[in-house]
């Protein structure tokens, strides 16, 4: 619980320079991976938003979009961004069963969840989407859990361990990629759409 509640008081801390730092990353070649299979005018779940960067990016394309953050000043600056309602709450307690959204994405939105807690904290979020739905979730590669300059933790994952994860929760990976960081870091991401396997 203190790393949650550090972590939450760095973006509520930060959230400007946070959102300088990372507004302006392409997230093109991820985001299209999801775009590509949603009717236009879907409805799209970003849970944990930040800036409302992407949030930006699919509603250019003619999507409708909501935004989901934990802290109240990205959701701020998320909701000036985009222009879309964002909601307030956090991963583990809010019921994302009283959702119903064609896509959620969590671009980079669980990075902070031990990896213990991880599982739990992506089927409560998954719940918002439609059994017809897709996911959209990246993660840092990595083994272990990595302590960032700014004290920030940040928990690596490997893809094989990934997709057991998906299968062992009903599903189908439809799209992957691997890819340096837009940040011109050494980081690699991986990132996965994801189907209900019955409807694949």
């Amino acid at each position: 619980m203190n790393k949650q509640v550090r972590e939450s008081d760095f973006y509520s801390q930060h959230c400007r320079e946070y959102c300088q730092r990372t507004f302006g990353a392409d997230m093109s070649e991820v985001l299209i991976l999801l775009a590509k299979h949603l009717r236009p005018g879907s409805h799209i779940l970003d849970a944990g938003c930040g800036s409302g960067r992407d949030l930006l990016w699919f509603k250019k394309r003619g999507f409708e979009v909501t935004g989901f953050e934990r802290s109240p000043q990205l959701a701020a600056l998320a909701g000036q961004h985009a222009e879309c309602e964002i909601i307030e709450g956090d991963f583990e307690h809010y019921d994302f069963s009283k959702l119903s959204y064609s896509a959620v994405m969590m671009m980079g939105s669980l990075v902070h969840v031990p990896h213990e807690n991880f599982e739990q904290t992506l089927m409560n979020i998954v719940r918002a989407v439609k059994k017809t739905g897709y996911v959209l979730i990246s993660l840092k590669e990595g083994a272990g859990r990595r302590t960032g300059h700014d004290s920030r933790v940040f928990y690596l994952w490997q893809d094989e361990k990934l997709r057991k994860i998906f299968s062992d929760n009903d599903f189908s990976i439809v799209e992957y990629s691997r890819q340096a960081s837009e940040l011109g870091t050494d980081e690699i991401w991986l990132a996965y759409v994801l189907r209900k396997k019955q409807l694949i």
